[in-house]
């Protein structure tokens, strides 16, 4: 099963492994949503939708759809 943005849990952080080109929107490529960028998943909004995001210190919300189609691995916190 694959890891994206949508899986991740509130105050989870992972790096973008990658996504089809097609079917981002530029405008979140202009804002670092790019492959080995770190996101985290900092609230989900009351419906479930939009995520909102901070992307190498960026932030933003996206759309449930578009945050699946960004595949991610977790990053592993020790504690």
């Amino acid at each position: 099963m694959r890891t994206t943005i949508y899986s991740l849990k509130k105050g989870d952080k992972a790096i973008i492994k990658d996504f089809d080109i097609d079917i981002i929107p530029l405008k979140l490529l202009e804002m670092g949503c790019l492959p080995g960028n770190t996101v985290e998943l900092l609230q989900i909004a009351p419906f479930g939708d939009p995520l909102y995001l901070n992307i190498n210190g960026s932030h933003l919300a996206i759309r449930v759809e578009t945050a699946q189609e960004i595949e991610v691995e977790l990053i592993k916190i020790k504690l």
